[in-house]
């Protein structure tokens, strides 16, 4: 029987999502509660690997197990106790068989959080910038992130993707205001898939053009050039978050 879970986390206590061999993952902590509640080695497949930093507000996984499992809220205050204030499972679903968490995923979105002032309730969970950006010069360039499908510009260098085609379907920045009243930015960024580190060098990119280092056409022709060396700097972890992960047959 395969399940899905739905979660979020918070992801600063962890080496990213991915179980690695001498540093906390998220992949890891849920495996090994699993494996508590279900006695039994229970290896989980996320929809994605967020890496080092990197926050979920919607993540799902899938497992399988064939056995009797304790009733759903059981396993949701087993889950709860045993992964620790970090990670929230918030739902285990029944799905069919051969449905998979990575690969049946349609969609993903995710946000990046700017801040324009000094608070010390959001410089957890946020990036500050130092100086004013034009918005509206970055979301002419943003809007070039939708006619293309090649972002090798955008990728980590010597990754293991085979392919760096990518079809983005929203990529926006908006005015938005911290729970705490802090006033900022938010980029809004959609796409069938992602590559390893590609949304915080966008990010990164994007602000050079919001600060005037760059122009529309430099952002243009970063992406034609196909040179990750040619684009701004991979942005700071902590501000970006998996915002939701779409399948055809949920809700």
């Amino acid at each position: 029987m395969r399940r899905f879970l739905k979660l979020s986390y918070d992801g600063s206590p962890f080496n990213g999502w991915q179980r690695q061999p001498n540093a906390p993952s998220v992949q890891q902590t849920l495996e090994e509660a699993l494996a508590v509640l279900l006695r039994r080695e229970t290896p989980v497949t996320g929809a994605g690997r967020t890496d080092t930093g990197v926050n979920a507000r919607v993540m799902y996984a899938h497992f399988d197990f064939d056995g009797d499992m304790p009733d759903r809220a059981r396993m949701l205050r087993g889950l709860d106790r045993l992964c620790g204030p970090a990670i929230a499972v918030h739902d285990i679903i029944d799905v069919a068989p051969d449905a998979h968490a990575r690969f049946d995923a349609t969609g993903r979105t995710y946000k990046y959080f700017v801040s324009l002032g000094k608070s010390p309730f959001d410089a957890r969970f946020s990036w500050r910038s130092p100086s004013p950006l034009d918005m509206e010069a970055m979301n002419r360039a943003a809007a070039l992130l939708t006619r293309t499908d090649d972002f090798t510009s955008f990728a980590k260098l010597h990754s293991d993707a085979r392919t760096n085609i990518c079809r983005v379907s929203e990529a926006l920045w908006e005015e938005h205001v911290s729970p705490t009243g802090t006033p900022g930015l938010v980029f809004t960024i959609s796409a069938d898939r992602f590559l390893r580190n590609m949304v915080r060098a966008v990010v990164g990119t994007l602000v050079d053009v919001g600060r005037g280092k760059l122009s529309t056409d430099g952002f243009s022709d970063i992406i034609a050039r196909k040179d990750r060396c040619a684009a701004g700097t991979s942005m700071p972890p902590q501000a970006l978050f998996l915002w939701d992960v779409k399948y055809p047959y949920l809700s």
